[in-house]
């Protein structure tokens, strides 16, 4: 397993925020599959509220 940094930004309640996760993934696309499930069972987001601009590795 590999550890990618996934940045981008997220919609909240008084616009758009920034966020830098770290996630150990197979690979980049599975990295990025994670960090949307995270972001919708902890926020209650939808795909199209949150924006990944770069995955790192």
């Amino acid at each position: 397993m590999t550890e990618f940094t996934i940045s981008g930004r997220w919609q909240a309640r008084d616009g758009w925020e920034s966020f830098e996760k770290t996630i150990e993934a197979e690979n980049e696309d599975v990295a990025v599959e994670h960090t949307f499930a995270e972001f919708g069972s902890k926020h209650g987001l939808k795909r199209t509220q949150v924006e990944v601009s770069e995955v790192a590795q």
